[in-house]
């Protein structure tokens, strides 16, 4: 694969175009790909989703090139506890799901369009189930609601939960964020109003959010979320963006960096997919990920080589991508 002089220029000096099937449809996907990047600090991720135009996924190339040629900030722990994260599936599946890799603390997908409210809460109710009274339950609705939505089933789904630790961005707007705040008692965290902002500190200024969830990539790197967390003074919940352990382990060194980090973060999602790059995959034990760069292994880059099409793509979103840096 051809390597742009820009970024040849930073020391990049390997590309690998990646494809790896999901264990089951998230985030209305059944596959994952993504390009690695080799530079003088090691193999760093580049995968922004396909719905993401050039001028967004350009944070996502400032994200992997910057992981690629610098030392990551040093860890103040060496491990981080993690969610188990439950797709849109059906209750005795997420009963199951919700007791692989030992965690405490669970994220349900809810507000699809193949999923009814009450099977959404079915979902939940078989987590409370799986994990015990003393678990805490979170839900992600991707921005799916209206606020007249949000307002209705957010304390249905609170009570199927048996109390709900927050609400990831139930609505689009900032405003309909903050009006959920004054209505409900309920948390709300921000993720798409955070990673697909031109102002990722307004949600904090609107007091639209309790919480904020970051992703290293859209963000443009780790040292930019430290940065931000600190401008924004709340507290920060890092989650995946469905990588390869390679980029979850960026997504480890922002949460061994940041000075408190009171939540289980949303990195245990290496169990979504089929495979992965490296030998020892970020699979949670006891609910933690150990911090710590992950280099994949050669023989696992040939396994899950994209085809030569997919390559192509990814070789023409690169340039794209660097051309705007």
């Amino acid at each position: 694969m051809r390597i742009p002089s820009t970024l040849r220029d930073l020391g990049i000096d390997d590309l690998r175009a990646w494809s790896i099937p999901m264990t089951t449809r998230f985030r209305r996907i059944t596959e994952r790909d993504g390009l690695l990047l080799h530079g003088p600090a090691g193999w760093a991720e580049f995968s922004p989703f396909w719905d993401y135009d050039p001028g967004e996924s350009a944070a996502w190339l400032r994200a992997a090139l910057a992981d690629a040629t610098a030392e990551r900030p040093l860890p103040l722990r060496e491990e981080v506890e993690v969610n188990v994260t439950i797709p849109v599936v059906p209750p005795v599946l997420a009963h199951r799901l919700a007791r692989v890799g030992g965690a405490r603390t669970a994220k349900i997908k809810v507000a699809d369009p193949g999923s009814t409210l009450e099977e959404d809460a079915a979902r939940l109710e078989a987590v409370r189930d799986a994990m015990g009274p003393s678990a805490r339950l979170r839900i992600d609705a991707n921005a799916a609601w209206t606020l007249d939505e949000a307002l209705a089933a957010l304390p249905l789904l609170d009570r199927a939960a048996g109390g709900l630790e927050y609400a990831e961005q139930p609505c689009a707007q900032l405003e309909d964020l903050a009006a959920l705040r004054r209505a409900l008692d309920i948390p709300i965290a921000a993720d798409e109003s955070v990673r697909r902002a031109e102002d990722p500190l307004r949600v904090a200024r609107a007091e639209a959010a309790d919480v904020l969830v970051m992703k290293v990539q859209p963000l443009g790197g780790v040292r930019r979320c430290l940065d931000l967390a600190e401008q924004a003074g709340l507290p920060v919940v890092v989650s995946s963006a469905l990588e390869s352990s390679v980029g979850l382990s960026a997504g480890l060194a922002l949460a061994a960096a940041l000075p408190e980090l009171p939540y289980a973060c949303g990195l245990g999602t290496a169990t979504l997919l089929t495979g992965d790059l490296v030998e020892q995959p970020l699979h949670a034990s006891g609910g933690m990920l150990p911090v710590g760069r992950r280099e994949p292994a050669p023989e696992l880059l040939e396994r899950h080589a994209a085809g030569a099409e997919l390559s192509s793509r990814w070789e023409e979103r690169l340039g794209a991508c660097a051309a705007l840096l």
